[in-house]
């Protein structure tokens, strides 16, 4: 059963984090430059919460504020359910569904290790049921 570390070790450990005082503009133009869904809000080395695609869309958007005046702590979610390297993909994946997120904070004691994103679940899933096709071909057919 694969962890989460091995899909950090895959996909790197460096989350793309902004300070809570960043404009939601600001933060959407770091997103569309990195290519990513999400931001970290930090201050300093204090994990704060996550801006998403869908928090802009339903909090600013929806909500008829300006994504150059609204900062991202107002529209930041915090209380996201954290992960450690050591748990499953398939617990990251329960907590996922459950909770409609599409995010994970992966946390190493009290320091952010990374964000698993349902992609990262998802390609990971998949790359484990090659796997096993794999083995299976290779027993059936050796």
């Amino acid at each position: 059963m694969n962890r989460v570390q091995q899909v950090l070790s895959r996909k790197g450990t460096n989350a793309v984090a902004v300070s809570p005082d960043t404009s939601v503009y600001e933060a959407l133009k770091v997103m569309a430059e990195k290519n990513i869904g999400s931001v970290v809000i930090m201050q300093g080395d204090t994990f704060l919460g996550i801006v998403t695609e869908r928090d802009y869309s339903r909090k600013v958007i929806l909500q008829n504020k300006h994504s150059d005046t609204t900062l991202v702590s107002e529209i930041m979610t915090a209380d996201l359910p954290r992960v450690s390297p050591e748990d499953t993909i398939d617990h990251c994946m329960g907590l996922m569904t459950s909770n409609n997120i599409r995010y994970l904070p992966v946390f190493d004691n009290d320091r952010l290790a990374g964000i698993i994103s349902m992609s990262d679940v998802v390609k990971d899933t998949i790359l484990t049921q090659q796997q096993t096709i794999n083995h299976l071909n290779e027993y059936l057919y050796s």
